[in-house]
Order: structure tokens, then C-alpha cells, then sequence
């Protein structure tokens, strides 16, 4: 095993554990340095990729923005630091079961279609790499699908920051 395959199974195992523990732990300010833990180990695994843009993009926004806001909404409101209800509810089972047969049916349809065995088009050395970024964000020969995948993946964390902040 080479110095960056090392490297990679340890900044993907810290990410791994620090976003388990982002959803356990009952400590909200906790559970936002856990996320900031888990965002930089995403950053890391951009600069081995060799996404450079990507990674300073991460930093910047989700770690410098994002997360640095959720600390100072959580220490400005003033709200209990440690939650005193229960993490879970009693259909945390079917959540399970579901997220389950969805990350089945998910990889049996990826491994089974024709888009398995085509690989994305390599960026270009010669060109600007952002502006090709750009063009190859929106090809539908390219990364168009992961790119929606991530809007419609925002879109239901929008929606269930709604549900979760609405008041009875």
C-alpha cells in the first residue's frame, strides 16, 4: 500500500466516524465541530482527488460559512445545549429498512444499466479548468446527473428543515 492510499483510508475512516457522530451525539455544539470535522476530511479527500478548487470551496463555504453560522445560531439562541428528548422515535426501524432497500434498488439499477460501463470525460489540461468545470456541470454527457442528484439532495434537506422547524 502506497503513502496516499494510507492516507485516504484514514481521512476516509475520521470522515466516516465524524459524521456518525454529527447525527448521535446529543451535544449540539458538539454535533457542529463534529460536522466541521467531517466537511474538512471531505476537503482533504477534493486535494487528493486533485480538485484544488473544490477543496478550497469546501473550506471556504461550508467549513468558513455554513458551519460557523449553525455555531452562532446555536450559542445566540440560547437554547439547551443538550437535548433532553429522545434521540430516536418508534419508526426509526422502518427509516432504517427503507434507507436500506433504497441503497440496494439504487446499486442493482447503477450496476445494471449502460451508464455502468462509461466512464466521464477526463478535464482537459490545455483548457481553463473552471470554465471547463463549468461546461461539463451541465453536459448531459457528463456530470449532469450527479449535479441534479445534489439539487434534488438539497431540496429535501430544505424541505425537512421546514417540516422540523414548523410549529404545531
Amino acid at each position: 500500500m502506497s503513502g496516499l492510499e494510507i492516507f485516504f483510508l484514514v481521512v476516509a475512516v475520521v470522515t466516516l466516524v465524524a459524521a456518525l457522530l454529527v447525527v448521535t451525539t446529543p451535544n449540539l455544539v458538539h454535533a457542529a465541530l463534529w460536522l466541521i470535522l467531517a466537511l474538512f476530511g471531505v476537503a482533504a479527500t477534493f486535494v487528493l482527488l486533485n480538485a484544488t478548487f473544490l477543496a478550497v470551496v469546501q473550506v471556504v463555504v461550508y467549513i468558513g460559512a455554513i458551519a460557523v453560522l449553525m455555531i452562532f445560531a446555536i450559542m445566540l439562541t440560547r437554547r439547551v445545549m443538550k437535548d433532553s428528548g429522545p434521540q430516536t422515535n418508534s419508526n426509526w426501524v422502518w427509516a432504517a429498512l427503507l434507507g436500506l432497500a433504497l441503497f440496494g434498488g439504487l446499486t442493482f439499477v447503477l450496476l445494471h444499466s449502460d451508464a455502468a460501463g462509461v466512464s466521464l470525460p477526463a478535464l482537459s489540461a490545455h483548457a481553463d479548468p473552471l470554465a471547463q468545470l463549468g461546461q461539463e456541470l451541465v453536459s448531459p454527457n457528463a456530470y449532469v446527473i450527479p449535479f441534479e442528484l445534489a439539487s434534488v439532495l438539497l431540496l429535501a434537506a430544505m424541505i425537512g428543515a421546514i417540516v422540523v422547524a414548523w410549529k404545531n
